[in-house]
C-alpha cells in the first residue's frame, strides 16, 4: 500500500515556522493548483476565450531542514514541485464537536522558480527559455 502526493503549484502566502516544546521546526505553507473547468468533456472558455481554471488550495508542512530550506527560500508566489503523503487529523474543539483537517507532509520540495528578489539580484542566473522565439 502506498500514500503518495505529488503537487505542481504556486505558494499562496510566505511560509510560516515555529518551534515545537520539544524543538522540533514545522513550517507550514499553502499551494495553489489549478486545472481547467471542464463541462460535457470540454474545456469550458469565458466570454474572451480564455479557459476557466478551477484552483485547489492545499495545506502543506514541512519539518525540521526540509522546514528551514523552505523558510528561507520560498516566497508568494513561487513554483514548487512537493512530493509527500496525506495526513488525516481529527480532534474536538472547545464545544465539543469532531473536527477533521487534511495536510500534506512534505518528504521532498522541488524549486520550480526562484523567488523575485533573487531575479533581481543576480538577472544573469535566470533561466530565460520561455524567451527563445523557437
Amino acid at each position: 500500500m502506498q500514500n503518495i502526493v505529488i503537487l505542481a503549484g504556486n505558494i499562496g502566502q510566505k511560509p510560516e515556522t515555529r518551534t515545537t516544546q520539544g524543538g522540533t521546526k514545522i513550517t507550514n505553507f499553502s499551494l495553489a493548483t489549478s486545472r481547467p473547468r471542464l463541462s460535457e468533456g470540454r474545456v469550458l472558455r469565458d466570454e474572451n476565450g480564455y479557459r476557466v481554471m478551477d484552483t485547489e488550495w492545499h495545506r502543506i508542512t514541512c519539518f525540521n531542514g526540509l522546514g528551514k530550506t523552505v523558510a528561507e527560500h520560498c516566497e508568494k508566489g513561487m513554483k514548487l514541485l512537493v512530493h509527500g503523503r496525506i495526513h488525516y487529523t481529527k480532534w474536538t474543539d472547545a464545544a465539543g464537536n469532531d473536527r477533521y483537517g487534511c495536510e500534506i507532509i512534505a518528504e521532498k520540495v522541488d524549486f520550480l522558480s526562484r523567488p523575485k528578489s533573487a531575479e533581481s539580484e543576480n538577472p544573469e542566473l535566470v533561466d530565460r527559455d520561455d524567451e527563445i522565439p523557437f
